[in-house]
């Protein structure tokens, strides 16, 4: 009889992921995790069930515009997928959102949020975008202090029912550049109480939002960001027609492939200042913090996925006589993949708790000045290993892996847009710098993992972390010293450094926690600690790199 592979299956998501079973049993109260764990179980079961069957069988779905009606009436109608429509209702009742604004949850809403999100999302078809964005609307319109807008607007973005809840779209990017978005090209022009917006978006995601933040540049405004505004429109008016936006076209991309994105026109569009008609991108800030966080959870969460189809798939393919399981050079790549993905959890679960003090006005100085440099160091460290993780995963699967009907070559197409999308490895290097410029203490890096390592502080691992740490921080120094250029040059380094060296700590801390509890996962988070400080978190140089015109350039 002729031979067939059996094909990788997933356990549901929360049980079977015991180091995230653990880490939640430690940062959140017992009375508060046993209210919530049977939900958490349901979506773990969701996510490796129905919903990962639907998204294998939806293949090459894609969302479509339909620019005209039978009659030639232009419409921009934009169809989503089956499944983007069934996950659509599915984050509004569990609350993908709202969950995150729930005052009765204290400071732990946002871990509570984004352990839904967490186990939910690798099935989704990337429903992560616009959510991302709806939370990041609501931030920043209850930031603002416009009651007009947070009452008509916010409520909405937080409903949990699904026939009244909105989600939102961001749009920054144009044609003249990505995050140079002080040279925006579009201009609002007083209408009455508001104004028209006249302009060209060349990449807006999840275009089929009811609503909108943008920047635009009232009239006789100066140039530079600081006479740019920032704009809350809704797409369509009363009758549903669209107001004063034509939709050019879908973006054909890499992946993210169920995303509808889209390049707009903007002809009049009605839009009202959020906060006054200057510093819009000043304004815009809460959002990118809250899309950068989501952005570290889709990547933490990636890996998750990559990693649990590998390890599956390891003990059903039998090579040479054996399952790869117990190949010990195939073991040893899938263990340094969950080293990554350990580290990286670690990371952005410190993340969310520091951004559920943060916002509940509990979090100390210390805090809130890690919070600061974290978002950034968290969402561009995970950014990069969620691409490395999935690669590796597909070569793990072999020629399997490259092949699109498994479903497997949409981990990496999905990855890719981690590091681009809000903010590349190199803009939140810079960002880093920027935060560090203004008077952010970088020893408070220093302290965190300090507090973290606790009595480990002189293990290897302790030792690699802070002496990593201590060479970030001795790079940043001499590149002040020498001068701008040599600083940006190393910035990925330093930050990348910090990142990693700061996971480290994190995922030593959880390890001796979960060994004083007994817990399940202590041998597992242990390992993974040792085994990610053997990776190397040190990026550092020790001395400046100033071979790049030479190489770039090609000069002799």
């Amino acid at each position: 009889m002729a031979f067939h592979q059996d094909p990788p299956r997933l356990a549901p998501q929360y049980d079977d992921d015991p180091l995230f079973v653990s880490m939640l049993e430690r940062l959140l109260p017992k009375e508060l995790l046993d209210v919530h764990v049977a939900e958490l179980r349901h979506l773990g079961a969701l996510a490796a069930g129905p919903l990962y069957d639907e998204l294998l069988r939806s293949g090459g779905d894609e969302p479509t515009l339909v620019p005209w009606d039978p009659w030639g009436h232009r419409v921009d109608h934009i169809e989503l997928t089956p499944l983007w429509k069934k996950v659509s209702r599915l984050a509004a009742e569990h609350g993908l959102v709202a969950t995150g604004y729930d005052a009765s949850l204290g400071p732990y809403a946002r871990l509570l949020q984004f352990s839904k999100v967490y186990l939910l999302e690798p099935s989704t078809g990337f429903y992560a975008c616009p959510l991302a964005m709806t939370d990041g609307a609501a931030r920043t319109l209850l930031a603002s202090g416009h009651q007009g807008l947070i009452g008509r607007a916010v409520p909405r973005l937080l409903s949990r029912d699904p026939d009244t809840m909105w989600t939102s779209g961001q749009w920054m990017t144009e044609r003249t550049g990505g995050r140079d978005v002080a040279i925006c090209e579009t201009v609002a022009v007083p209408d009455g109480d508001g104004y028209r917006l006249h302009g060209t978006k060349w990449f807006t995601s999840a275009t089929t939002s009811q609503m909108a933040l943008t920047l635009a540049r009232p009239e006789g405004n100066p140039p530079g960001g600081a006479g740019l505004a920032l704009f809350y429109l809704e797409l369509r008016d009363a009758e549903g027609r669209m107001d004063g936006i034509r939709v050019n076209r879908l973006k054909d991309k890499l992946g993210t492939r169920m995303v509808p994105t889209a390049e707009l026109t903007l002809e009049g569009a009605r839009a009202v200042p959020v906060r006054g008609t200057r510093d819009g991108i000043r304004h815009i800030t809460p959002m990118l913090a809250v899309t950068r966080t989501w952005n570290a959870v889709g990547a933490v969460s990636g890996m998750r996925r990559a990693l649990a189809l590998a390890l599956d798939y390891a003990r059903r393919r039998v090579q040479f006589g054996a399952p790869l399981v117990d190949k010990p050079l195939h073991r040893a790549v899938l263990a340094d993949l969950a080293s990554e993905h350990a580290a990286a959890m670690a990371l952005t679960l410190r993340l969310l708790v520091l951004l559920g003090r943060e916002e509940t006005g509990v979090a100390t100085d210390d805090e809130r000045a890690l919070l600061r440099l974290l978002t950034p160091l968290a969402k561009l460290c995970t950014g990069k290993q969620a691409v490395a993780v999935a690669s590796e995963a597909l070569e793990a699967f072999g020629g399997a892996g490259y092949v699109e009907d498994t479903g497997l070559p949409r981990l990496l197409r999905d990855a890719q847009v981690l590091p681009i999308w809000e903010g590349t490895t190199n803009v939140l290097s810079l960002d880093v710098l920027r935060a560090l410029g203004r008077g952010t203490d970088a020893t408070v890096l220093v302290r965190e993992a300090t507090r973290a390592l606790g009595g480990a502080a002189d293990s290897a691992e302790g030792r690699a972390a802070l002496g990593a740490l201590s060479r970030a921080l001795g790079a940043l120094e001499r590149g002040r010293q020498a001068g701008v250029g040599t600083l940006e040059a190393d910035a990925r380094r330093i930050a990348m450094t910090c990142a990693r060296a700061l996971a480290l700590a994190l995922l030593v801390e959880h390890a001796a926690a979960a060994t004083a509890s007994g817990s399940r996962a202590a041998a597992r988070a242990t390992h993974a600690a040792t085994r990610f400080a053997r990776l190397g978190v040190d990026l550092v140089v020790d001395t400046p790199l100033d071979d790049e015109a030479r190489l770039v350039l090609g000069l002799a």
